[in-house]
């Protein structure tokens, strides 16, 4: 069902209308009355500022003007100052002005004096360079006078140095060269009954030049005495006592020429090159033909071993090769003599090796072996045959094709020698080593002439000997029996002969005072042994040297052992091993008596082993 349709009357809705706005006007009217205080509050408000304002001006006006009252016043104090310290730099001027004045005409004065200097210098300098010139004119014309003269005497030196080995060759002397260790830190320590107001580690033996051994003998309380050795003969004498072993005393002096010890003497700065470069020229006699012994004689501690083996490995006897310039004679003359052999046409030349010692007296032969193959050391006697020669019967030889083989079968031989530490030396060597290179050169035909004339020859022997060189050489196993009975038998073919010769490479036992190694029990038996078998060796030099009918070789096996060598047609240069320090100067002494007295030796002319060879013709 509608609902009646209401209708429109405007009255009442401008009527309602007209009320709204008349409730408006009233909300403007009183919002128009709020802000109008408001207004009038904040007139009042700006009243009262500005009132302040002008307060705070005038406060501002007078800081400004009490400001620039006191900035006036700094000002002029500032001022005042700056115009004090303006007049003071002005006073200071003056005065630096006046002072550089007189500065600069002293410095004028100063500067012509010094010019004048100068030039008077310069002037000197030139006259001194004028003679400078002339002196370097003469320094350089004196220089080549003096390296004239220097050659000349070189020239002369080694003249003389060859006419005098001509002049040994032909009497048969003894070579003996001297060498002089360095101090060592063992040598400071004195013996138990040693004078301790003596200082021990003082040197006492030098090397005066290459020639001369210089030894200083002094005690306390008494004049020193300077004692000299020389290599020639001089009518200078030096003093000497023959009465007793100590050197210092004055028991009955007596005047000794001075000792003729041999073409070197090595001071403690030559190397082992330097000492071999001397000795290597005997080993080429060795392949001439000649008998050749080195022989290392001196006390104990002086340098024997190291100078024939080299340096020692600690706790063993083995070489110590790792530095090849510090090896000894025996390894380097090895290597030598392989290196001649090499040379020679293949298969002309072998060699043999024995090594013995003499301990307590008796021979050792160290490269035998037991029936495992196992080196031993066995005992061996010393025979003299039938021609005078001695011999060592059942004396083991081992046959070696290079420097490397021998070096180990000398090394396994060394194994076995017998050491003992000593208070002047650890590895004291208490016997006499001797290592024998035997040499055989395989010649044929009937004349003298050139060994080997051409390829042809040579090639020829290298055939024949291959059918006549014993079967046990060629494996490198050659062992034999002894000299006498050799494996080597060439005999059997008419074209083809056999030439031996012998190279012995000898470190003999150091000779030592038991009061100072302070040895006992059986080193002290050792040290008896050593000390009369190298008595007996100067025994035998002496009578040697004064030509007596009788010669005792057999007081010792070592003298029987080495008769050859010593008394025999063998070139032989013995190397005497030298401490300096004053505690070895009794040792010292003796060691360069022996010297002395082997340089006395005369043997006769050294004889030479014949080659016969073929001739041109065949």
């Amino acid at each position: 069902m509608m609902r009646p349709r209401r209708e429109f009357d405007p009255s009442s809705v401008w009527a309602q209308r007209l009320r709204q706005l008349e409730q408006r006007l009233r909300t403007k009217e009183e919002r128009i009355v709020v802000l109008e205080t408001e207004n009038a509050v904040l007139h009042l408000k700006l009243a009262e500022y500005q009132g302040l304002a002008g307060r705070s001006t005038n406060e501002v006006l007078q800081l400004y003007a009490a400001h620039g009252q006191q900035m006036e016043f700094q000002k002029s104090s500032v001022l005042t100052q700056l115009h004090g310290a303006i007049k003071r730099l002005k006073q200071d001027l003056k005065s630096l002005h006046s002072f550089a004045l007189e500065l600069s005409k002293g410095f004028q004065l100063e500067s012509k004096t010094c010019l004048y200097q100068v030039l008077a210098a310069v002037q000197g300098i030139q006259l001194q360079n004028e003679a400078m010139q002339m002196f370097q004119i003469k320094a350089f014309d004196l220089e080549q006078s003096l390296q004239e003269v220097t050659e000349k005497y070189e020239n002369e030196k080694q003249k003389r140095k060859v006419l005098h080995n001509s002049l040994i060759e032909l009497r048969g002397n003894i070579r003996v060269h001297c060498r002089i260790r360095p101090l060592l830190p063992f040598d400071d320590g004195a013996g138990p009954s040693q004078d301790r107001q003596i200082n021990f580690s003082e040197k006492v033996a030098y090397a005066a030049d290459d020639e001369t051994v210089l030894v200083k003998c002094s005690r306390p309380g008494h004049v020193s005495v300077n004692k000299t050795f020389q290599f020639e003969r001089s009518a200078t004498e030096a003093w000497s006592c023959h009465s007793c072993t100590d050197p210092s005393c004055r028991c009955a002096w007596k005047k000794w020429p001075q000792a003729e010890l041999g073409l070197r003497v090595y001071n403690e700065l030559e190397s082992q090159d330097a000492v071999f470069a001397d000795v290597s020229p005997l080993l080429t006699s060795l392949l001439d033909g000649y008998n050749v012994c080195i022989m290392a004689y001196g006390q104990t501690g002086s340098g024997k071993t190291y100078t024939m083996l080299g340096p020692q490995l600690e706790g063993n006897l083995a070489f110590a090769i790792e530095e090849e310039s510090e090896l000894g004679i025996i390894p380097r003359a090895t290597q030598e003599v392989f290196r001649l052999i090499s040379e020679k046409p293949p298969g002309s030349c072998w060699v043999e090796v024995s090594v013995v010692e003499v301990y307590n007296n008796e021979i050792f032969d160290l490269l035998a072996k037991d029936s495992c193959g196992k080196l031993f050391g066995v005992k061996r006697d010393v025979v003299t045959t039938r021609e005078g020669k001695s011999d060592v019967p059942l004396l083991t030889h081992e046959t070696v094709e290079n420097a490397s083989e021998f070096l180990h079968l000398v090394n396994k031989g060394l194994q076995l020698r017998v050491t003992h530490p000593t208070l002047v030396h650890a590895h004291s060597s208490r016997s006499h080593l001797v290592v024998t290179l035997t040499i055989t050169t395989v010649v044929f035909g009937d004349n003298f002439g050139t060994l080997w004339e051409d390829e042809q020859t040579s090639q020829r022997l290298n055939k024949e000997a291959s059918f006549t060189f014993p079967q046990k050489m060629k494996d490198n196993k050659s062992t034999s029996s002894s000299r006498a009975s050799s494996p080597v038998q060439l005999e059997a073919t008419e074209k083809m002969k056999q030439v031996k010769t012998r190279l012995q490479l000898v470190d003999l036992a150091g000779s030592e005072c038991v009061g100072m190694s302070g040895v006992t029990g059986a080193a002290l038996r050792e040290t008896s042994f050593i000390n009369r078998s190298l008595s007996a060796l100067a025994d035998v030099l002496g009578a040697i040297a004064e030509q007596r009918a009788h010669v005792p070789y057999r007081n010792s096996k070592l003298t029987h052992l080495l008769q050859d060598s010593v008394g025999g047609d063998a070139k032989l240069l013995v190397m005497l091993c030298i401490s300096p320090g004053q505690k070895y100067l009794t040792e010292s002494m003796q060691s360069l008596g022996f010297g002395t007295r082997a340089r006395q030796v005369q043997r006769g002319q050294v004889k030479k082993k014949n080659f016969p060879v073929l001739s041109r013709g065949k």
